[in-house]
């Protein structure tokens, strides 16, 4: 008989789009499908998905998939998902229909419902590695179980379910439709203990979360369940957050890089070994965790990176897709462009400021405002740097993936204004990838990767002094550093 290598299926649930990946036992793309999601914004500082159209979207995904692979579907060994971090929905439990809006990571519905619990903020931080922010879960179920007539009637029938995006679709996707929580999605819920690996009594109790409606806690690697797949039924072995399935994306991460991945925020992660991490001002993380071991990182987020990119769109009235084609042009432009103050979806790491006010300093052309986001972006990437090295960890170089890392102006921006070379892979895409390594598909073997080196660059040096000078001029009193 003629080998066969196995194949693996990658469910990578993003902001704007559903895709489901098939790779072989080597790494190598087989298939592919993608389906656009539409994202709501019914009131200011509100972003929802209809969670129905969500799950119909993982569902035609895997359809298109089987559909692709014919015969070859049964070599799928396993299927790994990756979900939104931090985003939240409620359903019923015995049905599986959904009992609130898909809670975007972006909403800040809730953020005055955290100013009564400022004096739990150390508290909370110790316990989650988090800081008291309207980005994570809890405020949010709060919001739900005070406003949605249907989610306290399931309450009191005792058929509610509550908790992390992934929770819910594995409800409605596999056969079993069980209730669990992977570590990294729950440990964004604000309500999970990263020190134990479980929910935390006090927190449930200071939102006033009850524990019986939340999903059992199971390491992320785990058999989660069967999905129906053509004629065959394929464990889900991994599931993980979108975010953290991107750093394995070139397989076992090294302790010498840092991971930035760019797509609708911009996140930085450096690996803290077994042990949780306290940077001040930045994010504890749990990155990985399987039956012997686990991984913590330190994170510093930015909220508003592609995001933002869309805000200007949308504010220019100029279609995303040509703001994709002329970016690389305009990014080669010399000029002095303004300041941007991004505070789009909320002023992230280390300042953590939900309501922050974006605007330009200084006046721009159209194709400068564009320039200015881009570097705010890096500007914000580097703030968190700063925090990151007083852990005196070696750095040696940044490894970026998503989107916005296509743009060969924006890496060299980072390079230069970091001082370390930043490394991009052939392929910028992560979140896949890293799901079919932690399945069992070998790293991608290939050592192609685009290289740029920091230069020297004196006026975007001095734009990110200006821009720290005038970001902390418009913070709070309180939040100057």
């Amino acid at each position: 008989m003629t080998h066969v290598r196995p194949l693996f299926l990658a469910l990578d649930q993003g902001g704007h789009a559903t895709r489901a990946l098939v790779f072989d036992s080597r790494g190598q793309l087989i298939a592919q499908s993608e389906k656009r999601i539409a994202t709501h914004h019914p009131s200011p500082n509100r972003v929802e998905h209809d969670p129905q159209a969500l799950v119909t979207s993982v569902r035609q995904v895997c359809q298109n998939i089987a559909r692709q692979l014919g015969s070859r579907v049964s070599y799928i060994r396993a299927a790994g998902l990756a979900t939104q971090r931090s985003t939240i929905v409620c359903w019923d439990r015995q049905t599986g229909h959904a009992l609130s809006p898909v809670i975007s990571w972006q909403d800040r519905r809730a953020s005055h419902r955290l100013r009564a619990l400022a004096p739990y903020a150390q508290r909370v931080h110790r316990i989650t590695g988090l800081v008291l922010s309207p980005h994570y879960g809890a405020s949010k179920l709060a919001w739900c179980f005070d406003k949605l007539l249907a989610v306290r009637h399931a309450l009191r029938q005792h058929r509610l379910a509550a908790g992390p995006l992934a929770s819910f679709i594995m409800t409605n996707l596999l056969m079993e439709q069980p209730l669990f929580a992977d570590p990294v999605n729950a440990s964004r819920t604000l309500l999970w203990d990263y020190h134990r690996r479980n929910w935390s009594h006090e927190l449930l109790a200071l939102f006033r979360i009850p524990e019986n409606v939340l999903p059992s806690c199971v390491p992320n690697q785990h058999v989660f369940g069967h999905l129906s797949f053509g004629n065959r039924s394929i464990p889900l072995t991994i599931v993980t957050g979108d975010q953290s399935a991107a750093v394995f994306a070139g397989g076992r991460p090294r302790t010498g890089s840092l991971y930035v991945n760019l797509g609708t925020g911009a996140f930085i992660q450096q690996l803290c070994g077994d042990r949780p991490a306290q940077v001040r001002g930045l994010l504890g993380s749990v990155l990985w965790q399987d039956q012997r071991r686990v991984v913590y990182v330190a994170e510093g987020t930015v909220n508003g990176a592609s995001s933002a990119l869309a805000w200007l769109c949308e504010r220019a009235r100029i279609s995303e897709k040509q703001m994709l084609e002329s970016m690389p042009a305009w990014l080669a432009n010399p000029s002095e462009p303004p300041l941007f103050m991004n505070g789009i979806s909320g002023l992230g790491s280390p300042y953590w400021i939900p309501d922050f006010r974006s605007g330009f300093v200084g006046r721009g052309t159209l194709e400068q405002q564009f320039i200015a986001v881009v570097e705010s972006i890096v500007f914000l990437l580097c703030v968190n740097l700063e925090c990151l090295r007083r852990t005196r960890r070696p750095t040696r170089r940044i490894v970026v993936s998503g989107g916005l890392s296509q743009w060969d102006g924006l890496c060299q921006k980072l390079a230069d204004l970091s001082g370390l070379p930043v490394q991009r892979p052939l392929n910028h895409e992560a979140t896949a990838r890293g799901l079919a390594h932690l399945l069992g598909a070998r790293p991608p073997t290939s050592s192609k990767v685009a290289f740029f080196k920091p230069n020297k660059n004196l006026p975007l040096e001095n734009r990110y002094t200006r821009w720290r000078v005038t970001l902390t001029q418009a913070l709070p009193t309180g939040r100057r550093r």
